[in-house]
């Protein structure tokens, strides 16, 4: 099982480092500028650093190993407070930004703004922000070329919510920059603070669409995300690689966490083989699909039901060559199991929401 703490630790942390110096440099800009598009700016700037410590207790808290009350893991913390961190950048970010731009339209006075100081605050934004977006795009091209995806639409629908926070909360700031910028540029060459009041409020609604995108997203895989089709395929078409899978009848995937996924499927067998092998065979499947495929933390399979030929070959096989008896071998019926009361049979679902681990044979 793949946990995903490390690589995206160091994004986060590079991030809070880049995003503390960038709030407090535009802190000092807005102050001694008074413009409102560099207000808002510092108010983004706080709200990312304050997401960034949302962002490294999502990780931290999400590695942890399962146990009796959390027999599938922590991963899913990862969401929660990935969660937290989005609704805190629409609140902070957002809603500061915008507050600040129409109290610039409405009551805004021409004043001693220094520009100088806010353009040069504002480069040095860029390059630490542009600096933690470079990584937080080397982790994405990695992983996407893993799974032989294009990094925006693996930004989008990765597992791993750290690095997706970082990724767009950055290309926010980066773009929020410029808008600053043009706002401060056409407030000094006009002399009207519309312009400044503008950017603020357009900084603001750019904060805020990309927090309900990522609000959106956590909510997602808080309530079960089964992965894209190509996801899905990909696994089945594992399962069914195996030698002793006939075939894959039904294949069911949860994320529980990023790059961790709980599976349950439903499989035919080759061959006829007695009960109590069927049960050591599915038990050996299930671990040998769960090493292969690294992100799968716990696997489910069943015997899928048969299919009008697969019973008609059955009661032939197991029908008596003489005599006029109307049933087959005692027992012949249990050869087949029902997927749903199979998974029942091997998992209990707790009330904490998930299937406590499978006893070993």
């Amino acid at each position: 099982m793949v946990k995903a703490g490390g690589d995206s630790s160091l994004t986060v942390v590079i991030a809070f480092v880049a995003n503390l110096a960038v709030a407090l440099a535009k802190s000092f800009a807005a102050v001694l500028s008074g413009s409102a598009s560099m207000t808002a700016e510092a108010a983004h700037s706080w709200a990312d650093t304050g997401n960034e410590v949302f962002l490294l207790i999502a990780n931290r808290r999400s590695v942890r190993d399962a146990d009796e009350r959390r027999p599938l893991g922590y991963g899913r913390e990862a969401y929660v407070w990935s969660l937290l961190a989005a609704v805190g950048l629409f609140v902070v970010g957002a809603a500061v930004s915008i507050w600040r731009g129409v109290t610039e339209l409405l009551h805004g006075e021409e004043g001693s703004e220094d520009y100088r100081i806010a353009y040069l605050v504002l480069a040095i934004a860029f390059v630490l922000e542009g600096a933690s977006w470079l990584q937080s795009v080397r982790q994405l091209r990695r992983d996407a070329s893993h799974f032989e995806s294009d990094v925006l639409q693996y930004a989008f629908e990765t597992s791993d919510p750290t690095v997706r926070a970082v990724f767009a909360e950055d290309s926010a700031a980066l773009i929020g920059i410029v808008i600053a910028f043009v706002g401060i540029l056409l407030h000094q060459l006009t002399g009207d603070v519309v312009w400044d009041g503008v950017g603020s409020i357009l900084v603001g609604v750019l904060l805020g669409g990309v927090a309900v995108v990522l609000i959106n997203r956590n909510r997602i895989f808080l309530t079960g995300e089964a992965g894209p089709p190509r996801l899905q395929k990909a696994l089945s078409d594992k399962l069914a690689s195996f030698p002793e899978v006939a075939s894959v009848r039904f294949l069911r995937p949860e994320f529980i966490g990023p790059k961790q996924i709980f599976v349950i499927a439903s499989v035919d067998l080759v061959g006829d083989a007695v009960e109590s092998s069927v049960a050591r065979t599915l038990r050996m499947l299930e671990h040998r699909f769960e090493d292969d495929v690294p992100e799968i933390r716990e696997a489910v399979l069943t015997v899928s039901e048969p299919d009008d030929a697969g019973i008609a070959l059955l009661v032939s096989n197991t029908e008596p060559k003489t005599g006029d008896s109307d049933s087959g071998p005692a027992g012949a019926e249990d050869v087949q199991s029902d997927p749903a009361k199979g998974a029942e049979d091997r998992s209990d679902w707790s009330d904490e929401g998930g299937a406590t681990a499978k006893d070993d044979d």
